[in-house]
């Protein structure tokens, strides 16, 4: 069998249909968000809290870690790396949705969009670790 990005007989068995379509959404996720932070800067420039510095630096470099991380899902050795730093960088982006929570008045969406936008948050980490930090490569 040819090594694909989701079945690479040297590392492991392939991963299940869940894994696979739960890596395809974590995989996309941050795709479309990283390219996000490159098609609308100014947007996401908005929700970064007023206390961390340079907001345009923070949302460019976030998104390039994002594209990284995506692209590291792909291949079977970099899959768990990728998992863990996008389980970090979801954590350290975490402040930009409790300011949103906190400063609703400033953000045109839904309060309840924003409430439940850190269960979201949480259930992204848990997909994140689970598709990717498993015995399959």
């Amino acid at each position: 069998m040819i090594p694909t990005p989701l079945h690479d007989p040297a590392a492991g068995q392939p991963a299940s249909g869940r894994r696979r379509a739960g890596l395809a959404v974590v995989f996309l996720w941050f795709l479309i968000g990283g390219l996000a932070h490159f098609v609308a800067t100014d947007a996401e420039m908005r929700i970064v809290p007023p206390v961390i510095p340079w907001p345009r630096v923070a949302v460019l470099v976030s998104g390039v870690f994002e594209l990284l991380g995506a692209a590291g899902l792909l291949w079977s050795r970099t899959r768990r790396a990728a998992g863990v730093g996008l389980f970090l960088l979801t954590l350290a982006v975490t402040p930009a949705h409790v300011y949103m929570l906190q400063q609703p008045e400033l953000f045109d969406v839904p309060y309840t969009l924003l409430v439940l936008r850190l269960p979201l948050q949480a259930g992204l980490l848990w997909l994140i670790a689970w598709s990717t930090w498993s015995t399959w490569r």
